[in-house]
């Protein structure tokens, strides 16, 4: 399959970025439900108490819609995270809004929580029900909504039993005055209304912050997710940055920058989220990961799980099989038999 993404790809980049990821979507769509990894030899991670049978997860905004869950396992995928999903549907920001920055292999978004809403989804979902595989399900709030902390609140409530874990996407750039509610008193008002809407239900709520925190706004997340017991925090969503160093001539587009650029910042604020937490958080590694070296430092950094997304756009749909391989030899060749027990290992 790399061999023909390689063939295909400059035909692709010819495309639209937003028609080109569409046209993914409903390809992936069409194909039977794939069966997920069983588990690689020391590499299965348990997190909020559940089996991820290989730490490489696909990051949110793929799939925003849920529409092609199941088949991207085939992918090699240990876990697939369907959203970002509001309430209502909504259009998201204007057109263009999806640019890559290819000499970069980087991609700037400033989607806005673009989705079909939350009907749509919950339709798919509940057809999948019973079939094996992590899903997480990340929800979020609409751009008009008079009460935000009350969106994300009604929809932990609707996707709490279709979901494996539920992630509130509070970091996205491209929704104004949403990264606001990154804010301790906010985010504490904002768990305790998730926590609501998950009651009588074992799904654990993830938290999704973005790589542009300082580390004192580090340091209230690590005390807030340990005080409530959060399932896990990932880290992080795209950046406001945009290093000396970008090629690109869509460099100056606004949004969220991901991809390449971001690996050294991600990379940072997660080892400065592990030490703030003292490792008593699982943290979920995103930004720039596009090989299993890349991996491997994000775990020995304080990762449990790591995610990826624009890293496909460049490196093509074997990259998880590849990076899961790559783990299993890493992790071989520096004297660890788990994958656990290399979590932190060099920040600690």
């Amino acid at each position: 399959m790399d061999w023909l993404y390689r063939a295909a790809r400059p035909l692709v980049f010819r495309m639209d970025p937003e028609n080109a990821h569409k046209a993914a979507i409903r390809a992936l769509a069409m194909l039977p439900a794939g069966t997920p990894d069983a588990g690689t030899a020391g590499l299965a991670m348990t997190v909020a108490g559940i089996r991820f049978p290989n730490p490489v997860g696909l990051a949110a905004g793929f799939d925003k819609d849920a529409e092609a869950v199941d088949a991207l396992f085939r992918l090699g995928f240990g876990a697939v995270e369907a959203g970002t999903i509001t309430p209502l549907p909504q259009a998201g920001n204007p057109r263009p809004r999806l640019f890559r920055l290819a000499e970069d292999r980087a991609v700037i978004n400033r989607f806005g929580f673009n989705s079909q809403g939350g009907d749509a989804a919950e339709a798919r979902l509940r057809r999948r029900l019973g079939r094996p595989g992590v899903v997480g399900i990340n929800v979020g709030a609409n751009k008009e909504s008079p009460d935000r902390i009350a969106d994300y609140g009604a929809m932990a409530r609707r996707m709490a039993p279709l979901a494996s874990y539920i992630t509130l996407n509070i970091s996205s750039p491209n929704t104004p005055g949403l990264r606001a509610l990154q804010d301790e008193n906010a985010l504490a008002d904002l768990i305790s209304a998730v926590e609501e809407g998950v009651a009588g239900t074992t799904t654990p709520i993830f938290l999704k912050i973005a790589p542009d925190l300082s580390d004192r706004e580090l340091d209230a997340v690590a005390r807030l997710a340990i005080d409530r017991r959060l399932g896990a925090v990932l880290i992080g969503n795209t950046t406001l940055s945009r290093p000396a160093s970008l090629q690109s001539v869509h460099a100056a587009e606004t949004g969220g920058l991901s991809g390449a650029p971001l690996r050294a910042l991600a990379q940072d604020r997660l080892a400065t989220l592990y030490r703030a937490s003292a490792g008593q958080v699982p943290l979920i590694g995103i930004g720039g990961i596009a090989s299993a070296e890349h991996a491997w430092a994000r775990i020995r950094a304080g990762a449990s799980l790591i995610q990826l997304y624009s890293a496909l756009v460049y490196e093509g749909p074997m990259l998880p099989r590849r990076i899961v391989a790559g783990l299993a030899e890493l992790m071989r060749r520096d004297g660890f038999t788990d994958l656990a027990a290399a979590v932190g290992v060099d920040v600690r």
